[in-house]
């Protein structure tokens, strides 16, 4: 019923609809963009965090006030190789066997030391690419991503040079879950050609396969000596010495020009149903709409049939405080003989 001129009841029967459920699937860069050409890293942070890892724009930070963070690049060696410092030294941090301990910690939980990958294969060390939460959201799409490496065999302008890497989720029925729940094998091939036959190519490799993908954690594991046998990586795994092997990832990623990847959130939805009758919502609290000295309408025509244009629907509570606001794309004409229906959607 209407309780004023400006307010209505919704009729919570008929008029809302709870807990519509919907998995979206969006481009995962900055302004939604599903693929990226080009990445960025800050000069300055070589000597501060980057002895950790390096965070990647998609714009150049240096002439872009306004770039935004995309994912981070980190190294880490289960005996600290490749940063300062040994075990029991009182210089150096070690980097790369903290990077090592809390990944490891984090995705395969207490008393595992290493990964495995394809093949039953581990290694000492491995590269990690990790999604920024706000560009992920709630998970990546397992099946749709594809990163591009420039492998020792490049050739400028022709692809075959390139290492192509891709998760094997469409040939996966029952992935394995951990510690950093579901997880799967990185792979050799593309998105088009999907992953059936990649899989086991990837366990026979010397090195076992390229890595393991965990879609919830939003990040990529990838498989240190692997790249190094079938790419130009050059990893350095002497001790005591900063290699700075995590940027060696990131000049990989910008030689290779593509990173392509999207997101998966499940939303919940509420749907409003704003019925506005014919009797309703024809008259406005706009100066414009009444004389100022009369108190007549300003339209003579309005007399007897008064018009209004909605332009916009708030939702209130019962304390009457403003919850939510849509603005319509276009007013929307209401008269005695026009009545409208807007349907409000909040997704949670």
């Amino acid at each position: 019923m209407a309780l004023s001129g400006a307010f209505k009841l919704f009729d919570t029967e008929n008029d809302v609809v709870k807990n519509i459920k919907s998995v979206i699937s969006s481009g995962i860069w900055s302004t939604g963009a599903n693929t990226l050409t080009a990445a960025y890293t800050q000069s300055a942070q070589s000597s501060s965090t980057g002895l950790y890892f390096y965070d990647v724009y998609k714009t150049d930070p240096a002439s872009d006030s306004e770039a935004e963070i995309q994912y981070s690049i980190t190294y880490g060696h289960r005996n600290g190789s490749g940063s300062k410092g040994t075990r029991g030294s009182a210089t150096g941090n070690r980097a790369s066997a903290a990077i090592h301990s809390q990944l490891i910690n984090l995705l395969l939980g207490p008393n595992v030391e290493k990964f495995t990958y394809a093949g039953s294969k581990t290694s000492e060390h491995f590269y990690a690419i990790s999604l920024r939460r706000a560009r992920m959201r709630e998970k990546i799409d397992p099946g749709n991503w594809e990163l591009w490496l420039s492998g020792s065999s490049n050739v400028t302008g022709n692809d075959t040079g390139f290492i192509k890497l891709i998760d094997d989720s469409d040939s996966t029925t029952n992935p394995t879950t951990g510690a950093g729940g579901r997880v799967f094998n990185v792979v050799s091939g593309s998105i088009q050609s999907g992953t059936a036959s990649t899989k086991l190519a990837a366990s026979s490799q010397p090195g076992g396969g390229y890595g393991l993908f965990y879609p919830d954690m939003g990040l990529i594991v990838l498989n240190a000596d692997l790249l190094d046998a079938s790419g130009s990586m050059g990893t350095v795994t002497t001790s005591d010495t900063n290699a700075d092997n995590a940027h060696k990832l990131v000049n990989q990623i910008i030689g290779g020009g593509k990173f392509q990847a999207r997101r998966e959130e499940r939303l919940s939805s509420t749907h409003y149903f704003c019925r506005a009758g014919n009797k309703e919502f024809n008259f406005s609290n706009n100066p414009t709409f009444f004389t100022g000295s009369t108190g007549e309408f300003t339209n003579a025509t309005f007399f007897k049939d008064p018009k209004t244009y909605l332009t916009t629907v708030g939702l209130y509570n019962d304390s009457n405080e403003l919850l939510a606001v849509a603005k319509l794309s276009k007013p929307v004409l209401k008269s005695y003989s026009r009545e409208a229906l807007i349907k409000v959607k909040l997704d949670f």
